[in-house]
């Protein structure tokens, strides 16, 4: 997944909106999109558009954040929109280990109820939104079957921590921020699956979002999440690997095919070893599951 395009719950007219603007996912939202008094009309709202859409091929997936567990709403939102067969569920404020286990335990008993199999709904949490979440990080190193990424969020941690700010004169991330995404980063890698960066909240600033996607793609992010249709088509372009990449990709996994048990191969005036083909076999494998190649 590339671009991962939040959406308010309840808003149908910018959840069909979003439908067409190119993300390879939707996240309907339920939780800080949503006031306090809006939660009920918000749940029956996603219902009806995950049914609506559950049938529609070659469209995004759709995801659902639900409130954080121990809010008192988690419960409910998952009641309301599991029957209608969500792709996968982002916790927020997910302190990992502990919090992927309480959500695979609800989600094994709504699966049972809804008719879907066992283990079919996926996981993504937002892993760095307080202090705690971010401590706990290294806990999820051994991964889990419904994990299908890790992302991080900042906006939230600010707060907890009781930040001013948490970008720099430049635009940058201070400190502590820089940490969190780091960490994510290597939690993702741990748990061997993918890691999405966060959004960038200034939507009209396409060119810094250009910079901040070229960025996290070179140290090894695979998608980003977004708050606008304009962004998804930045985020896409800069998370496709191009025809080039793809096959300087494919060369140096043949090289090391037609030389089983070398551990070192001489590909166009470079030495290259084990760790340069598991680079090259990721990209094709994330390619394979449907992100499209940009331009040569």
């Amino acid at each position: 997944m590339r671009a991962l395009l939040f959406v308010p719950g309840d808003a149908p007219r910018k959840l069909e909106t979003a439908l067409n603007a190119g993300a390879d996912a939707l996240i309907v939202d339920l939780e800080d999109s949503v006031a306090a008094s809006g939660k009920a009309a918000a749940r029956r709202q996603a219902a009806a558009f995950l049914k609506e859409v559950g049938s529609a091929a070659g469209g995004p997936v759709v995801f659902v954040r639900v409130n954080a567990l121990g809010t008192g709403w988690a419960e409910d939102d998952l009641a309301a929109v599991m029957p209608a067969r969500p792709y996968g569920i982002v916790l927020p404020k997910a302190v990992m280990s502990a919090d992927i286990r309480a959500l695979d335990a609800h989600l094994h008993r709504l699966e049972a109820a809804s008719g879907i199999a066992a283990g079919a709904t996926r996981i993504l949490p937002i892993a760095t939104e307080t202090a705690r979440a971010v401590l706990a990080l290294t806990t999820l190193s051994e991964g889990h079957p419904r994990l299908c990424g890790i992302t991080w969020g900042a906006e939230d941690l600010s707060a907890d921590l009781g930040a001013e700010t948490n970008r720099d004169g430049t635009g940058a991330w201070t400190g502590p921020y820089r940490l969190a995404r780091d960490l994510t980063l290597l939690a993702a890698a741990a748990a061997e699956t993918d890691a999405i960066d966060t959004v960038h909240l200034a939507y009209r600033d396409l060119a810094a979002l250009e910079r901040e996607c070229r960025a996290a793609r070179r140290d090894g992010f695979v998608g980003k999440l977004a708050i606008h249709p304009a962004q998804i088509p930045i985020i896409n372009a800069a998370f496709s690997p191009s025809k080039a990449a793809l096959a300087e990709a494919q060369a140096v996994v043949t090289a090391f095919a037609g030389s089983p048990g070398t551990g070192v191969i001489g590909q166009g005036g470079a030495m290259l070893d084990r760790p340069h083909l598991r680079r090259a076999e990721r990209l094709l494998e994330r390619f394979d599951r449907g992100a499209p190649p940009g331009k040569a």
